[in-house]
């Protein structure tokens, strides 16, 4: 039984293997790719909202913007960038987390609340890749804006979450007004993803990167990074940074955030960078 079981484990991740390393390319489903201020409004409007049971006087509350009742306070936000799957079930587990373990409010624009937003099954053009992260940085840049209007957001106290193609977007966010980032599954290098990482992470901002060593993506086992010095991790791209921290797990998946090792790492940094 247990020699079966290894087979079929060692041929799976073969097959696996011989997938990413096909030359053939991948698809693109639906062509809109534009930020316009229409398809912006709609990745707020019908972004997941999650609110602690403290904020809103009795059980934890999840729902649209749109529809996201008042609160009485201050408290923090975190804006949370969902990887291309969308608002997965892996990203409102952890806006749940977020809640019930740190008492912390979260909000995650839906890129793909857009009509016919164009998505993708890697690898496609770096080209494609780029118009999606322009258009993920806007949909950042817009959340920031638009979550002003919420009278008790502490603009103090915002925090920038994103995961794969999320976090490229909290990576490059160039403003200097938000307290710290999380970078989940993605390495903040030149890999097949983009043209280059441009980051806009000042100096001394507190930055917290977690991924895989083995991640099937962004590290050096995907072939599609091959002819690149991929190291896997944000080490190198925040060396200098003297408040980040990058938490490299033993692991070959790629969606990490709500890993117990990933959460406590994480709860920690919030903790030490949103208290009062």
């Amino acid at each position: 039984m247990f020699v079966a079981r290894a087979l079929l484990m060692a041929v799976a991740f073969l097959c696996a293997t011989a997938a990413l390393a096909a030359d053939t390319p991948g698809e693109t489903r639906g062509t809109v790719l534009e930020p316009s201020s229409a398809n912006l409004a709609l990745t707020w409007s019908l972004a997941h909202v999650v609110l602690p049971a403290a904020l809103v006087g009795g059980r934890r509350w999840e729902g649209h913007a749109e529809d996201a009742p008042d609160v009485i306070g201050i408290a923090p936000l975190v804006i949370v960038m969902h990887g291309s799957s969308g608002v997965a079930p892996a990203v409102k587990e952890f806006q749940a987390w977020l809640a019930d373990e740190l008492g912390v409010a979260s909000v995650a624009p839906d890129s793909l609340a857009i009509p016919d937003r164009l998505t993708y099954a890697s690898p496609v053009d770096v080209a494609i890749y780029e118009r999606v992260h322009a258009l993920r940085l806007a949909e950042l840049e817009n959340a920031l804006k638009a979550s002003r209007d919420w009278s008790w957001v502490d603009r103090l106290r915002i925090v920038l979450a994103g995961t794969s193609e999320g976090a490229v977007a909290v990576g490059r966010y160039a403003g200097k007004d938000v307290a710290a980032r999380l970078i989940y599954s993605w390495s903040c290098e030149d890999n097949y993803f983009v043209t280059a990482p441009r980051l806009g992470i000042g100096p001394k901002e507190p930055v917290l990167n977690a991924i895989s060593a083995r991640d099937p993506y962004f590290s050096a086992a995907n072939p599609w990074n091959k002819d690149r010095a991929v190291t896997g991790s944000c080490a190198a791209a925040l060396k200098d940074d003297a408040k980040a921290e990058v938490m490299v797990i033993d692991a070959d998946v790629h969606t990490i955030l709500n890993r117990p090792e990933v959460r406590e790492r994480s709860a920690r940094f919030l903790r030490g960078v949103l208290e009062p």
